[in-house]
């Protein structure tokens, strides 16, 4: 009966101190009310379950030296750390607007940080794509500050439903926003042999793209669906045994995030929507307005450094970062993920 009163359900018990399966861990998804248990977690340099560590905020913040009054743009909101942080800059004088794709992850960033405190009078946030920067600048006009940050937040990664990472088994979909385009095992389907082993070595650098490139296209035309993470983690499991006893462990997970990262890229168009960002930039910021843009691997990074460099000579920009910064040793112990992250910068002239 629709009336029935459901059977109450007890829930999963918390296995030991940090549990492997996702949905098991529900302190880590509930860190206002397991504060002792997320710290403990942090401290011991992982990251808490649906939760997402930010990446050089005192480097972003040294730099972007935010005042109050002035109005600003997160283009990739994603957990919100670094709004939060640069909200608390504004000190409730200015405005800050923030983007982001992802339609799951958006609206509870944006409940987080309503409870922060932090209301539409001082923080507008958007569901869409950083590359279509120049609408938020018809609302914004002229924008002070500007921080992107390119990597796929925590969260994400560690959700297997979303399947990100072949650590765990789920759906080889990998869209920021699973609602538009093609999942990557879609992707895949539809993929020459040349164009997958281009896509590995552009995307990913990847050295042994022509080997794992022939595997996954040998394995579709057997007629078998790659539909999961780790069905395609088998797949360059597989295709990598030539390699030494030694090594081989080592260089299989190098090869499966590698491959996993040029999927995203590709079925994501990261790399066109970053070049529509940046081509926007100049034009969006105001006289002496300052842009930070985080990346976490060398196609990014060459995009980032290219446009700066292109834009000074040009005249658009008064002056970039020199060198690309890199997070400390101490942040890169604390937060391994942190490890490949490149941070460059530009102001405008």
């Amino acid at each position: 009966m629709d009336n029935q009163e459901q059977k109450h359900k007890r829930r999963v018990r918390y296995k030991g101190t940090h549990p492997k399966s996702f949905n098991e861990k529900y302190k880590e998804h509930q860190p206002e009310k397991y504060a002792e248990d997320v710290e403990k977690i942090i401290k011991k340099g992982n990251t808490p379950a649906g939760m997402h560590r930010s990446i050089c905020v005192k480097e972003i913040l040294d730099f972007l030296q935010i005042t109050p009054g002035q109005t600003g743009l997160d283009a990739t909101l994603g957990y919100g750390g670094h709004s939060s942080e640069m909200l608390k800059c504004l000190d409730s004088k200015g405005h800050l607007y923030a983007t982001d794709v992802d339609p799951i992850e958006l609206p509870r960033t944006r409940e987080r940080l309503e409870r922060l405190g932090y209301g539409p009078e001082i923080l507008t946030i958007r569901h869409m794509n950083f590359s279509q920067i120049d609408e938020i600048f018809l609302e914004s006009g002229p924008l002070d500050f500007v921080l992107a940050d390119l990597g796929v937040s925590s969260m994400q990664i560690d959700n297997p439903d979303r399947g990100f990472s072949f650590k765990t088994e789920g759906p080889l979909d990998l869209r920021l926003n699973p609602d538009k385009g093609m999942s990557a095992a879609e992707r895949l389907k539809t993929i020459s042999q040349d164009e997958l082993e281009g896509m590995l070595i552009e995307n990913a650098d990847e050295p042994n793209a022509a080997v794992i490139a022939r595997a996954i296209i040998s394995e579709i035309r057997k007629g078998k669906e790659i539909s999961t993470t780790t069905h395609l983690q088998q797949i360059i499991k597989d295709a990598l045994s030539f390699i030494p006893e030694k090594n081989r462990k080592d260089e299989i997970k190098k090869a499966c995030q590698r491959c996993f990262q040029a999927l995203r890229i590709d079925v994501n168009s990261e790399f066109e929507v970053l070049y529509e960002f940046l081509e926007k930039l100049p034009s969006v910021l105001a006289k002496g307005g300052r842009v930070a843009i985080l990346s976490f691997h060398s196609g990014e990074d060459r995009l980032v450094k290219k446009s700066f460099q292109y834009f000074y000579r040009e005249g658009l920009y008064s002056e970039i970062a020199p060198n690309v910064i890199k997070p400390s040793a101490e942040e890169c112990s604390s937060n391994p993920r942190a490890r490949s992250a490149k941070l460059r910068w530009a102001i405008k002239a």
